[in-house]
């Protein structure tokens, strides 16, 4: 298959393109370079078995002209849109800016999707959502309930907004024009190659700030759960819904099933490293998107896909660790 990855040098991104090259396909990545880093993808420029089905162009999903040169030059089978603006409280401060990025972007990676069409067969898009769309009073009520794609959406910030109506407007797309659109919601990723600052997540901010003995900060109580999911395992959920016909039309969880308190994980990242740093609960900077329980109901994703997480925290704790000490080089 022919694939292009928009955000493609990005953390999520960049396990999406080797996900696809480790089974054969050729990949293009599409990415301006604002979230992402080349370092991200050098092994797929420099290695001999990745570098002939890999190429990298830089280009912003907002410009029309860069994505449609890099869709008509490439021709790709699927297009797996990862670009977009992920900072919640970036969100709060410039709402235009995730407007921009996750709505008018997604209309003009839909609209290549859809001029595309090599006779009846149409680019697939694959559209990664987010879990921050659902309603955060209903998931906090649900005491022990997952969350599953049939659970109430109400968005708390004008990033999980702009990300639902990019959503609703790619299944429009499926519905009204037949364009082959899939909505995957991973629920909260973490792994080898995440920022470790608050573009980052809580799993690669900890195990940063814990390999250097500074203080886990955790923001209000720390009774807040979330389900994580370690990125190789959300790599290849999105490369199976990629290449099931009949995930077409679908919105799809994915998660472990398990969720974790914030305390709990600041204890295990802190126990993990060496126990130096020190657990200190301070404000919180939006406390208005805040949602108290993420615990993710992939039962769709088992049936449909045959997919399930494989990586327990425990390990993917470790393997973050290791890539974070010899990668980063953080001791």
């Amino acid at each position: 298959m022919r694939v292009l990855v928009t955000g493609g040098a990005g953390f999520l991104g960049r396990w999406v393109v080797k996900r696809f090259l480790d089974d054969g396909d050729s990949v293009t990545a599409f990415d301006n370079l604002s979230n992402g880093s080349e370092e991200n993808i050098v092994e797929f420029m420099k290695n001999k078995s990745y570098n002939s089905k890999f190429v990298f162009v830089g280009g912003d999903i907002t410009n029309a002209n860069e994505l449609e040169r890099a869709f008509a030059s490439f021709s790709p089978d699927i297009c797996v849109h990862c670009a977009a603006q992920i900072n919640v409280q970036e969100s709060l401060d410039f709402p235009e800016n995730a407007f921009k990025g996750n709505v008018i972007g997604t209309y003009i990676v839909l609209e290549e999707c859809r001029k595309s069409q090599k006779g009846s067969k149409k680019t697939k898009l694959i559209l990664i959502g987010t879990c921050m769309v659902y309603d955060t009073a209903g998931a906090a009520s649900g005491a022990g309930t997952a969350i599953s794609e049939t659970h109430s959406t109400k968005p708390a910030s004008p990033y999980a907004g702009s990300k639902m109506a990019a959503e609703e407007l790619a299944l429009s797309y499926y519905r009204g024009i037949g364009l082959p659109v899939v909505v995957l919601r991973p629920f909260n990723i973490y792994g080898p190659f995440q920022k470790t600052n608050m573009e980052g997540g809580v799993v690669n901010i900890f195990i940063k700030r814990a390999l250097e003995g500074q203080d886990l900060n955790i923001f209000g109580d720390g009774k807040q759960t979330r389900d994580l999911l370690y990125v190789e395992d959300c790599a290849d959920f999105i490369f199976k819904a990629a290449t099931k016909d009949e995930s077409a039309g679908e919105v799809i969880n994915a998660g472990t099933g398990k969720d974790v308190s914030i305390n709990d994980l600041a204890k295990t990242i802190n126990e993990a490293v060496g126990g130096k740093s020190q657990i200190k609960h301070v404000p919180h900077h939006h406390p208005q998107a805040e949602i108290m329980k993420l615990l993710c109901d992939s039962s769709k994703a088992r049936k449909m896909l045959g997919w399930e997480a494989k990586t327990s925290l425990e390990s993917g704790i470790r393997k973050t660790i290791e890539w974070m000490k010899t990668e980063a080089k953080i001791r």
